[in-house]
Parts: structure tokens; sequence; C-alpha cells
């Protein structure tokens, strides 16, 4: 399997199936070609799951969205998050009867809609979390700050096999996090090479997971943690989000010496 991308470049001419067919056969013979993994129908199943609830936290955060513009017009305002929407909600309950009939059903509606979604979630992560309970490799991802069940079931889903990384598809960390996009691009010319930002190339869901993971060891960590060391220099001359994705990195890189070698993570000792 090669990304179509990488294929791409030897179509000669044209759209046909011989010109594909000459440019695929033309391609797997390149030496530098790299190869896509083939998944297991188990692990299809489990990306499913992640896939689906993807889009129903998609779903549940427009139909907030959406609660919050509707009630904005009649004067109801409450703070972002969970909470603030649960405070909404209590105002509206007090006050609808203040609202016109079809407003009331139609926000009705869309409260109905956003807890069903929210039911559906609650389903979907705990059957993830079965799965990730009864796979070793998933449970030694978790064992890393800032990644949970979610976020370690979609790395052990999509790279399970630890041969990969001895066949040469991951011959490096960086490599892995490359792999997620989550390493600058390189931009050369005239004798003159710049980094510039994350090339957001490969799986994007989970660089999003490592990301917000990240985000969270920033926030909640100890003061003593060296992880929180480390990012507190660089917090010290970068902003908080270039800051998050550099530590979704080193994340990405710790993640694919795990399954490399079958360890869990142990914390790195104080200077």
């Amino acid at each position: 399997m090669m990304p179509p991308a990488y294929v791409k470049p030897y179509v000669k001419r044209g759209k046909t199936y011989a010109a594909d067919a000459e440019a695929i056969c033309e391609a797997v013979t390149r030496p530098t070609m790299r190869f896509g993994a083939i998944k297991w129908k188990e692990q299809q199943a489990v990306l499913m799951l992640h896939k689906a609830r993807e889009l129903l936290v998609r779903q549940r955060t427009m139909l907030t969205n959406a609660i919050r513009a509707h009630l904005a017009e009649f004067g109801m305002i409450a703070a972002q998050g969970p909470g603030g929407l649960a405070l909404l909600l209590s105002v509206y309950r007090e006050d609808a009867g203040q609202m016109p009939v079809l407003a009331r059903e139609a926000i009705t509606i869309l409260v109905d809609q956003c807890q069903h979604a929210q039911q559906q979630i609650a389903v979907l992560e705990a059957k993830i979390l079965e799965w990730h309970r009864a796979d070793p490799a998933s449970k030694r991802l978790a064992t890393i700050p800032g990644v949970g069940s979610v976020t370690a079931s979609a790395i052990a889903a999509s790279v399970p096999d630890a041969s990969l990384f001895r066949s040469g598809l991951f011959r490096s960390g960086r490599q892995f996090a490359a792999w997620l996009g989550l390493t600058p691009k390189a931009h050369s010319s005239g004798g003159k090479e710049r980094a510039l930002g994350i090339s957001k190339q490969g799986d994007g869901y989970i660089r999003r997971l490592l990301v917000v993971g990240a985000t969270a060891v920033l926030r909640y960590a100890r003061q003593d943690n060296d992880r929180k060391a480390w990012a507190a220099r660089l917090l010290a001359g970068k902003w908080p989000k270039v800051v998050a994705v550099a530590l979704a990195n080193k994340t990405a890189r710790l993640a694919w010496a795990m399954l490399k070698r079958n360890e869990i993570y142990i914390a790195p000792r104080a200077a």
C-alpha cells in the first residue's frame, strides 16, 4: 500500500487506467518509496469506534453552539464549557414560559438531540475503554503523562505491530512524529535552510489528541515534574500553543520507543 500523493508524480499525462497502472508499477520499484501498514479487522473496528465518537463530538459541539446562539436572542447567556451550558439550560427552564411556543419547541428538539449525542458518546467511550484495558500495548501507552485511554487506544490500533519499527516504516521516533505531522516543514532555497510550522501531514486525529493531552499536562502537571520543568523553560520564550505542540512531539517519540521496546513509561529523575 502506497500513499496516493507519493504515486501521483509518476503519472506522465492524462487520467487513464493505463497511466495510473504504469505510475503504480514505477513507484513501487523506487528504493525510497514509503509503504503503509495493513490493519487487521479488529484494528479497523476499534478505529471505527474512534471515528464514530469523533463525529458525535462534532455534532454535539454544533448543537451546543446552536442552543447558545438561539437562547442569546432572548437574553440568556452563560459561560463557556459544560458547566456554563448546564447553567444556561437551568435558566431556560425557569424562563421558558416567557418565550414563544415555536421557540420553545425548537430549543427542546436541540436539547434532546444534544443529550442523546452525549449518551451515545458515553457508550462509545465505554467500549473504547473496554478494548483499552484488554490490549497490553494500549495500557503501556496510557502510562505516559497526557495520554489517556482514548489516545492510547487510537495509537495502538493505528500502529499495533512493533515489527513495523524494525522493517523500516518508522526507523526513529522522529519518523513516527513526522508521520503524525508533528515535525517542522523544511524549506531550503539558495543555500538557506528554514524550519517552518509543523507539516500537519498524516493522521490528524491522533495528532489532535496528543496536542490536547499536552495542553492538559501544561495546565495541571506538578511544578516539580521534569516534563513541566522542560515545558516551563520553553514557555519563557514561546507561545503556549507552540510549547503544547512541542510536548506532543515529545510524547509521540516516547510512544514510539515504548512500542518498540515493549516498556512502560518511567519518569526521568530530577537533576
